[in-house]
């Protein structure tokens, strides 16, 4: 077997689905160049576009037996694709061209899997330090101009990660300063896929906190362009409906969320962003169950939020537990004292795998109604006590 089989495949593959080396680049977010020198088979292919094009190109991993058989042996596979972010960063400083586009596109790839992965570590720093040495280089002008706007495409990615994560940190103006970055380096470079991303992260932001009609402005903006493809279309329905209710327009606000899960409904991902994944019905019906409980109708919250959270299946960690952290205070303010006990041991069991500083706010507030309660179990209010202290442990504490 040789280098080039790998490449081979891969154009074989694109020729049989009509597919052009530039519409895969654009759909992977990957840098054309970079990928058009992978397939003529000029440079090793990153383990990460290898899963991506496998997926892409649904091969059920045929391309990924390829890529180890003919990896050259004397390359670490572990050393030379999975290097730790510090690493990452370092390599940031030394690329110029197309290598600083890759760069840069790998350290937001290993970010966002260490996000979705380790939700007990928070990548709000070292997402931070890496976009600032990328954000010093593009001031002085420290890199090949020939390859400018890949730069500043990739850069806005980087950006948007670094602002999602000091949001979710609530490191609330941190957040505000990339945001800003990410959209404006993404206008400047013609990246309307990550402006649309980021348009969300900061409609979110402004509805976290309670500027719900700026939140409604921002979302209806993107709407009344059109354009947009079925599953970031509900995305922004997602963020119109919250900005609905926290305006006191609920009617409204469950007419969006039913428009949302509509356009979902198909599940077909042609043509959608792959950071478009995490917009699904179970997301949706946490919204919506959130928006009830704005509006004071918890029983139906409870209903909703009870096919986000599923509890039988325990809580998932990370910001994804804010459905159980909702359920819990809905389930407590309707005296529902069997059910909220289930719900809050599995806040108990969870708590230490979070680092989501919104999630832990909310789980905390849960935590306090043991303050509050009348007439509840001493069980419930035992377990509640024991949040509490989850809450306040050393995480050094073994």
């Amino acid at each position: 077997m040789n280098s080039g089989e790998f490449s081979q495949r891969v154009r074989d593959l694109l020729r049989d689905r009509d597919m052009s080396v530039r519409a895969v680049a654009r759909h992977l977010n990957y840098d054309h160049a970079y990928l058009s020198r992978v397939l003529s088979g000029k440079q090793q292919p990153s383990r990460q576009l290898v899963t991506a094009l496998d997926n892409l190109l649904k091969t059920d991993g045929e391309l990924a037996e390829i890529a180890v058989r003919v990896a050259p042996p004397t390359v670490s596979p572990e050393a030379a694709e999975s290097p730790a972010i510090t690493d990452r960063i370092l390599s940031l400083n030394e690329a110029r061209g197309a290598d600083f586009v890759q760069a840069i596109r790998e350290t937001s790839h290993r970010l966002v899997v260490l996000d979705n992965e380790l939700s007990g570590v928070s990548i709000a720093e070292p997402a931070g330090r890496a976009f600032k040495v990328v954000h010093r280089r593009l001031g002085v002008g420290d890199y090949d101009l020939q390859y400018e706007r890949d730069i500043q495409s990739a850069a806005a990615e980087l950006a948007e990660i670094a602002g999602w994560a000091l949001f979710d940190a609530e490191r609330n103006g941190a957040a505000q300063r990339f945001n800003h970055q990410a959209l404006f380096l993404a206008n400047l470079s013609g990246d309307r896929s990550i402006a649309l991303l980021t348009l969300q992260n900061m409609a979110m932001h402004s509805e976290w906190r309670g500027r719900n009609q700026e939140a409604l402005s921002i979302a209806r903006s993107v709407l009344n362009r059109g354009r947009l493809s079925p599953r970031v279309e509900a995305m922004f329905r997602i963020r119109e409906a919250k900005g609905l209710v926290g305006t006191g327009r609920t009617s409204d606000a469950i007419e969006s969320l039913q428009r949302a899960r509509s356009l979902i409904e198909d599940g077909n991902d042609v043509g959608e962003p792959d950071w478009a994944w995490w917009v699904t019905h179970r997301e949706i019906d946490g919204h919506w169950g959130h928006a009830l409980q704005i509006a004071g109708d918890v029983q139906e919250a409870i209903e909703r939020l009870l096919q986000s959270a599923q509890p039988g299946r325990g809580v998932a960690t990370g910001y994804a537990g804010m459905s159980s952290a909702r359920l819990a205070q809905c389930l407590l303010d309707v005296n529902a004292w069997r059910d909220a006990e289930d719900i809050v041991s599995s806040l108990v069991t969870a708590a230490p795998g979070i680092s989501s500083g919104r999630t832990l706010r909310l789980i905390g507030h849960v935590a306090e109604q043991r303050e509050r309660l009348n007439g509840a179990p001493t069980s419930l209010t035992d377990t509640l006590e024991h949040l509490s202290e989850k809450l306040d442990e050393d995480p050094f504490t073994l």
